[in-house]
């Protein structure tokens, strides 16, 4: 299950919840059977830095906290990027020149990583694919004694099926879409071998998206590698391959249960979407 955290509910492309309304998000997913949720968060307060991030009052810290108290048995993952919290919404800080730094960005995210660990998180999720990201989350995290925090790094190949995300939190980068560090479709051999450096660097386990996009590399990736593989159906997904009834409020979700049946036969341990809920409540009744 994915959750967008916001700080007040608005009417955005994508569902939200705020603080508040986490806890009876977790306990109908454990209801359901469902066994993880993914926490995005954004914030109101950005800089160039995405230091803002950590403080231990950041929306992210918070949310942690109430999906862990609400229900300690569900694992919590979160996405530890900067795109949220940089005044350029970029995935990434940059330097004077404005050339992606590396050193600072990933310094950052490490920090990042340990704070989510401190307020709860049992995955941590390297969002930028800034190479040295994933290293150094896992080392930040043993070094601060929170070697049993599992490094989830997302694979990404670039997609005009994220906008819906980018504007519900925020993450439009000023400069346009960007996609220095994503991989080009076109390329599924770059998509392998990033995936397979990640695990070298320390990866437990890796989010690959847009989920519709990875079968054929998500099958090869199982000859490779036994990390388990979860792809993630982005906002685009969510709302292209699903309706909701006016009358009944009930979202149609059959064409994403077809998708993840799809990447269940091709080699998916599990896969990751905003419609969980809706399609626990289908299957269970």
């Amino acid at each position: 299950m994915v959750l967008l955290v916001t700080e007040q509910q608005a009417d955005r492309p994508m569902p939200t919840v705020t603080v508040p309304q986490i806890p009876a998000a977790m306990r109908e997913a454990r209801l359901h059977g469902i066994r993880s949720v993914k926490i995005f968060a954004e914030s109101t307060r950005r800089d160039a830095t995405g230091e803002i991030s950590l403080v231990p009052d950041a929306l992210m810290a918070r949310a942690v906290r109430a999906a862990r108290d609400a229900e300690p048995d569900l694992a919590v993952m979160t996405e530890t990027c900067l795109c949220s919290y940089t005044d350029s919404g970029l995935c990434y800080i940059t330097d004077v020149h404005g050339r992606p730094d590396i050193p600072a960005t990933i310094d950052v995210t490490a920090r990042q990583a340990v704070a989510h660990a401190a307020a709860g998180a049992d995955i941590v999720g390297p969002a930028s694919m800034v190479l040295g990201t994933t290293q150094g989350a896992r080392t930040s995290l043993n070094d601060e004694g929170l070697s049993s925090v599992s490094v989830m790094p997302h694979v990404i190949f670039w997609s005009s099926l994220y906008d819906g995300f980018r504007r519900t939190m925020g993450a439009t980068p000023k400069a346009g879409v960007d996609r220095e560090f994503q991989i080009n479709p076109g390329k599924p051999e770059q998509f392998i071998d990033a995936a397979l450096q990640l695990v070298q660097d320390g990866a437990d386990m890796l989010l690959l998206e847009p989920a519709m996009f990875t079968a054929d590399v998500l099958t090869r990736l199982k000859q490779h590698t036994r990390a388990p593989l979860f792809p993630f159906s982005v906002s685009g997904e969510y709302t292209a391959l699903t309706s909701l009834d006016a009358k009944t409020g009930r979202r149609d979700v059959r064409r994403l249960i077809e998708l993840f049946t799809m990447l269940k036969r091709a080699g998916a341990d599990a896969s990751v979407t905003y419609a969980a809920l809706d399609i626990a409540r289908q299957l269970n009744g």
